[in-house]
């Protein structure tokens, strides 16, 4: 009781920046009396997605806590160039990368991806993370797994939002590993409205008292310009619509702070594509990881008035996504693939 006492004072607190303070003490309240609504299943049993579908019917890897991550694999009619690892956002689920996958298998690419712990049909709390590594360790484990069956191919990642965090800390974790990344509107460093001093000070706070707060949930209107799209986000039932969580946030935090340290020390090739009217990943991360990096191969591309998701903004600006990655991806491919049909 006194711990929910306390959580009470610091919510009060935080009313002046926050104007959810009812939906925020209603989600903790909810939490408390009917806890997660995800366990692990008991040693023996069979593995069951959050979906309800048997694991054995579904293409997944395990990783090393024992979560069952589900997988997808898009591959090309000819023999494969390069792999390419897709990294998908927070609340969302690889497969809505089937038009970009798609559009590099017809360039002779292999693109493969998982739902993160969390997300989609993997296992695991819904966006609920002890520590930000457990994305990249999963990450390197799948990529270790297609090199090990695609020996000598290049590799490559592409990554949007938060899993544009997760390609970069990746990269960073072997920076010899990779042909290059691309980074569509990359979480590069927090948002300065969402992480004022003061904000940050209260959500360290209640992460100690009360990791498991929720705080609001993502606006599907600032993910693309195209209402299709936005609606067909907000019915697909594989997306976390929940709030995000407090202890997912400073996950996130911790994580920015990681990549912050990193920039100076980035050598490899980068494509950086960002919509100057995000209000989800402030360009201005994508700006400064431009700048600071000492990369020597490395473009910014701008998209004017464009939003979060540029893969799936108005047709114009996601045709010119798709084309710019595909082809940007061919361009660094060793000569003798290149050649190849």
């Amino acid at each position: 009781m006194n711990g929910l006492v306390i959580c009470l004072f610091f919510a009060v607190f935080s009313y002046m920046y926050s104007s959810n303070l009812l939906d925020v003490l209603r989600v903790y309240v909810v939490d408390l009396l009917l806890g997660s609504p995800y366990t692990m299943p008991e040693a023996g049993s069979e593995r069951i997605s959050p979906q309800g579908v048997p694991y054995k019917d579904l293409p997944h890897i395990i990783n090393a806590d024992g979560q069952y991550l589900f997988c997808r694999y898009w591959k090309p009619e000819h023999q494969p160039r390069a792999l390419v690892f897709i990294a998908h956002g927070a609340a969302e689920h690889c497969g809505g990368y089937s038009d970009l996958a798609q559009t590099l298998t017809g360039h002779s690419l292999l693109a493969f991806a998982h739902d993160h712990v969390g997300h989609g049909q993997s296992e695991g709390d819904r966006m609920v993370i002890s520590d930000f590594h457990i994305f990249i360790r999963d990450s390197l484990q799948h990529i270790d797994i297609m090199k090990s069956r695609h020996p000598g191919l290049p590799v490559f990642i592409v990554g949007h939002s938060m899993g544009g965090a997760i390609s970069i800390l990746t990269a960073c974790e072997r920076p010899n590993d990779f042909a290059g990344l691309v980074l569509i509107s990359p979480m590069v460093q927090m948002n300065p409205e969402s992480a004022t001093p003061v904000k940050v000070f209260i959500a360290k706070l209640l992460y100690h008292l009360v990791p498991n707060l929720s705080l609001g949930s993502i606006d599907s209107k600032w993910i693309s310009r195209d209402q299709k799209q936005v609606e067909a986000y907000d019915s697909d039932a594989l997306n976390n619509h929940g709030g995000v969580r407090i202890s997912f946030g400073m996950q996130l935090m911790n994580a920015a702070t990681k990549i912050e340290k990193a920039l100076p020390n980035i050598a490899w090739p980068f494509l950086l594509l960002h919509g100057d009217a995000d209000k989800l990943c402030d360009i201005k991360g994508s700006q400064v990881m431009y700048e600071k990096a000492q990369s020597l191969d490395k473009k910014l591309k701008v998209y004017n008035g464009a939003y979060h998701a540029l893969h799936h903004d108005l047709p114009d600006t996601a045709n010119s996504v798709l084309k710019e990655i595909s082809t940007w991806i061919v361009q660094r491919l060793p000569e003798e693939t290149q050649t190849k049909s």
